[in-house]
């Protein structure tokens, strides 16, 4: 998947943003999620899916741009690179962001092979996903806990909104795509809720076990920021022992698909099961 092929910029140092992001993809967990959805429900590949799966990986970089920034959680490495602000500067950063926002629903209205319903049953899942009552409303949270004790519920609160928001909204975008029924859509959501959860277990256990070089990020800053983290509050063994809870959690709520979920579950423990 090429999200960033069919962009362009008038202004030349912002299309060269572009392509600096466009170099260093990532996994592509997230899109790789609203795809296997979406073949799970048709039975069949999905071009839609694709289509969709290309905002959704836009709308995660532009989250991973801005987080990087100075006022945020001032990163200076992503993806094994320079984060996009240190690259060129902060402003650049921000308008990049800012258009990858745009672009990536710009992207969901232009799904032909949908209806018109269907594209905007993505769009009302995916603003929820990240606004106020999402990815941004759970990065507040996450800045304002800063330098104090967070107790685990609230810790958990705070990323299902920041980090299990768009996941689950990469699930459900599948499930529209591929034509689920309600049930099958609430199933889909539930696995990806859980599995979200655990993947940002995963996240604060690599914090700890990783080191820079292997993340492409910088590692043992949540310790340094003195952020309140799984491993923080529930100590190394415990964060592993609830990352695995969730994914079981999660491969529960696919038990009605059958075998026909196994590229899922496998998707699900990669997500989990995970070095960097």
């Amino acid at each position: 998947m090429e999200p960033f092929a069919w962009l362009s910029c008038p202004d030349p140092k912002l299309a060269e943003a572009l392509d600096y992001l466009a170099q260093h993809p990532g996994k592509q967990l997230r899109s790789r999620l609203t795809v296997a959805s979406a073949e799970l429900i048709a039975g069949e590949s999905v071009p839609a899916a694709v289509m969709a799966g290309e905002a959704i990986e836009l709308l995660h970089t532009y989250s991973l741009v801005h987080d990087d920034l100075p006022a945020m959680d001032d990163d200076d490495l992503r993806r094994g690179q320079p984060t996009l602000h240190c690259a060129f500067d902060e402003a650049t950063a921000i308008l990049a962001g800012d258009g990858l926002q745009a672009a990536a629903f710009q992207r969901l209205t232009e799904i032909e092979a949908l209806s018109a319903e269907q594209r905007l049953d993505m769009i009302g899942v995916v603003t929820k996903a990240v606004g106020f009552h999402g990815m941004v409303g759970g990065q507040a949270l996450d800045l304002a806990a800063e330098h104090q004790a967070v107790p685990v519920n609230a810790l958990r609160d705070i990323h299902h909104l920041k980090t299990g928001a768009l996941i689950s909204a990469s699930a459900e975008v599948g499930a529209i795509c591929g034509g689920a029924t309600r049930s099958q859509r609430e199933a889909l959501v539930r696995f990806a809720k859980a599995i979200g959860l655990a993947f940002q277990v995963t996240d604060d256990v690599l914090d700890v076990t990783g080191d820079s070089a292997s993340l492409g990020k910088t590692a043992g800053k949540d310790e340094r920021a003195e952020k309140s983290t799984y491993v923080s509050t529930l100590g190394l063994e415990g964060a592993q022992k609830e990352a695995d809870k969730l994914l079981n959690d999660a491969l529960d709520a696919l038990a009605e698909f059958g075998e026909a979920a196994e590229p899922l579950r496998a998707l699900a423990s990669k997500m989990v099961h995970r070095e960097t």
